[in-house]
């Protein structure tokens, strides 16, 4: 999605309940040792997700309902920890395309947002009732607005709140700083040659 404005992400919603769920939970410390990116998105919430010997504990993530969700609803301070960019790497290459919470933490934030994942902050009340939905059919769609501050499912909707510099990145396509910088190469070119550097 680089290059590319986002005003609105959909997509099949699963909620991960809990508050202060840290880095160290969505992608544990010895998987930080991979060689790509692309290996981390079956390592998310491993330890949660299966026993030291690779069995299933069956966590939410991988009931066959909730396969293909693009949108992951948790709760307060989520991405707390240390400040790992695999973290969001791990739930990119899940297959997770936003993430809904009561609030994030700070750096996991901003991680995010380089990614083009959408980070939108729900209030309690309507994080429960958007579960509940979920629960009782995990085929509905959730909708982001970026644009509007949305999310609806099942005709309902509900208000949300986002940093408005990241909400400003994703409608105006420069949320990707190497991205936003390739595009300036003509500028870039011409200035080295100017200054005697080309």
């Amino acid at each position: 999605m680089t290059g590319q404005t986002i005003n609105r992400v959909g997509g099949k919603g699963v909620y991960v309940k809990g508050n202060d769920i840290d880095t160290d939970r969505i992608i544990p410390a010895r998987f930080l040792k991979c060689v790509t990116f692309d290996e981390l998105g079956p390592a998310l919430f491993f330890d949660e997700r299966f026993t030291s010997d690779g069995k299933s504990k069956g966590h939410v993530l991988d009931a066959p309902e909730h396969k293909g969700a693009a949108v992951l609803l948790s709760d307060d301070n989520f991405g707390c920890g240390s400040s790992r960019e695999h973290a969001p790497q791990a739930i990119k290459k899940f297959g997770f395309e936003a993430v809904i919470a009561g609030s994030f933490a700070e750096i996991f934030h901003g991680n995010c947002t380089t990614l083009g994942i959408p980070c939108v902050v729900m209030q309690r009340a309507d994080r429960e009732k958007l579960g509940e939905l979920l629960a009782e059919d995990p085929e509905r769609d959730v909708v982001i607005d970026i644009e509007a501050l949305k999310v609806t499912c099942a005709n309902t909707s509900f208000d949300v709140t986002m940093k408005e510099s990241a909400r400003e990145a994703f409608l105006h396509a420069t949320y990707d700083p190497l991205d936003t910088l390739m595009r300036q190469m003509d500028a870039i070119n011409a200035t080295a040659e100017r200054l005697g550097y080309a």
